[in-house]
């Protein structure tokens, strides 16, 4: 039995439809089993007996609007997965600077991403410096005294398309915590 996150894109909790409540629902009726939802922001723990992450993937998302009507990009990672981006983490010691003007985010990406640029690199003008890059995910700090995250996401959309979404790291320990108790 595999263990995945589901890290959905664009989920906001105003919409009945993508609550975690729903969302559990959904996908325990597509037969997953040990199904948890994480915030309120398209963290669906999950496990299923099938290894394919990508045939996976294209079910939920074939899935989510017939029976909740939207649509999201749907990125799975295992439990190792994500503790290899937290071990990979640049952010560490510096967990003080994300309430103090900084926001550290993590931006996983459904497929590997072609960086065009060197790292670290903060664009031209931007309140926002990509630090690092992992396997399928990079490592971004917005300096939110010059700057909002709103910026920085169409930033990236820009650069890599929209099969991304972004998580903070503290985010990320909560899946990997919970996914160590199941």
């Amino acid at each position: 039995m595999m263990q995945y996150v589901a890290l959905l894109r664009g989920i906001g909790p105003s919409n009945p439809n993508m609550r975690g409540d729903k969302l559990k629902a959904f996908f325990e009726g597509l037969g997953f089993l040990n199904v948890q939802t994480v915030l309120g922001s398209g963290n669906v723990i999950f496990q299923s007996v099938s290894t394919n992450s990508n045939s996976l993937s294209e079910q939920i998302e074939y899935q989510l609007p017939e029976k909740l009507g939207f649509n999201s990009v749907t990125i799975l990672r295992t439990q190792s997965e994500l503790q290899t981006v937290l071990d990979q983490n640049p952010f560490k010691g510096q967990e003080e600077a994300h309430n103090k003007g900084t926001y550290h985010l993590i931006t996983f990406f459904k497929d590997k991403p072609t960086i065009s640029f060197a790292l670290p690199h903060t664009p031209d003008g931007k309140p926002f410096t990509i630090l690092s890059k992992g396997n399928n995910e990079i490592y971004g700090s917005i300096n939110l005294t010059s700057g909002k995250t709103p910026d920085y996401m169409t930033w990236l959309e820009r650069q890599f398309g929209k099969t991304i979404t972004s998580r903070t790291p503290k985010t990320i320990q909560l899946i990997v915590n919970k996914m160590n108790m199941t």
